[in-house]
């Protein structure tokens, strides 16, 4: 029976949320239920395409993003894949009516990284646009259930807090993203003479984020709002311990939060949001 094959779909994609990402995976317990599922879907997807473009250096990447492509299509139109992660996916697009814009875009992103090593304005606004923002779009439309006005409504909230958790990420990556794989995402910013001033610059656009981020958290619906937060409480915490370190040592160190003190940032984030001091 394919409800056996699907429930081993959505096993695989939450496995690999978890294998990845203990702060997303932590937000998702703070959703309603009904909407753990879905969020593992995506972030399997999104897991699976990112690590193609990061990870196997040792294989044909441009074969392999090609032929994710052409499995994605497939697993949509035909409603079924034989690769869990895709199954699991598909049955999330469909549920939710996920555009193919969408993933179409993100995919596209995720093709830059094959050849793209710097990036002019316009390049780095397509690329936060298809690896953060639409990502924090097919979140929305789980999180509204097909309420068009209320998606529509937090449309600009959510690709701001897409926005805001890459260039965290960036950030923190920039060791590994620059010295091994040779990417320098933000324009502009010549990272063998990295200052204090290129940092400022950086922080400024992430603070322009969150902030806007936060006026459409506080507006999501109930059971998405507490998980939301606490992502985005994690990120911000991240995001001001990167602050405080000199540009040398972001250039060198991945910053990171350790797993014990992720814990004593959940029971915050989950304090705020009980008594409303988002």
């Amino acid at each position: 029976m394919k409800v056996i094959f699907d429930t081993l779909s959505a096993s695989c994609s939450k496995k690999t949320t978890q294998l990845y990402s203990t702060s997303f995976s932590l937000g998702i317990n703070f959703l309603d239920k009904k909407f753990h599922a879905p969020i593992y879907g995506i972030y399997g997807f999104v897991r699976l395409a990112d690590e193609i473009v990061d990870s196997f250096h040792d294989y044909d990447k441009p074969f392999l993003m090609e032929k994710i492509r052409k499995d994605t299509i497939e697993a949509i139109e035909q409603k079924i894949s034989i690769n869990p992660i895709l199954n699991s996916f598909q049955d999330v697009v469909h549920k939710y009516n996920i555009e193919w814009e969408l993933i179409d875009t993100f995919l596209k992103s995720m093709e830059m990284d094959l050849y793209k090593t710097t990036h002019t304005v316009d390049s780095y606004n397509q690329y936060i646009m298809g690896s953060a923002e639409v990502v924090g779009l097919m979140c929305l439309r789980v999180f509204t259930e097909g309420n068009y006005v209320t998606y529509r409504d937090l449309n600009p909230y959510a690709m701001k807090l897409g926005s805001a958790f890459q260039k965290v990420n960036f950030l923190r990556d920039l060791m590994a993203d620059y010295q091994m794989l040779g990417r320098n995402y933000f324009p502009d910013i010549d990272f063998r003479y990295f200052n204090f001033q290129d940092k400022e610059k950086i922080q400024n656009e992430i603070e322009d984020d969150f902030n806007q981020a936060l006026i459409g958290i506080k507006q999501l619906p109930a059971g998405a709002r507490r998980g939301v937060y606490l992502a985005y409480f994690y990120y911000k915490k991240l995001f001001l311990r990167i602050k405080e370190c000199p540009p040398e040592k972001v250039m060198t160190a991945r910053i990171r939060i350790p797993d014990y003190d992720k814990i004593g940032l959940m029971f915050q984030s989950l304090f705020r949001h009980q008594f409303d001091l988002l």
